[in-house]
């Protein structure tokens, strides 16, 4: 499964969709975690090692230096 198919995790039936967003959030220090609502939506297995990978072999593919520039200024 590659880029951006991890995030939205279709290799488990989209379980891990809303973590696996919130788990891109949450290492640009916009959420605190990755929990919901419903505490059984977790990250599938292995989702957060596959978003590592992805982050690595795609660097050019994510705006984490647009959020880290504008972070401040949004959490005024």
């Amino acid at each position: 499964m590659e880029y951006p198919a991890i995030f939205f995790d279709p290799a488990h039936s989209f379980a891990g969709c809303i973590p696996g967003i919130h788990e891109v959030l949450r290492r640009q220090s916009l959420l605190g975690g990755t929990w919901c609502l419903n505490t059984d939506e977790v990250l599938s297995p292995s989702q957060s090692e596959d978003i590592s990978r992805i982050y690595e072999a795609y660097p050019h593919l994510n705006d984490d230096a647009f959020v880290k520039a504008n972070l401040d200024k949004w959490l005024v």
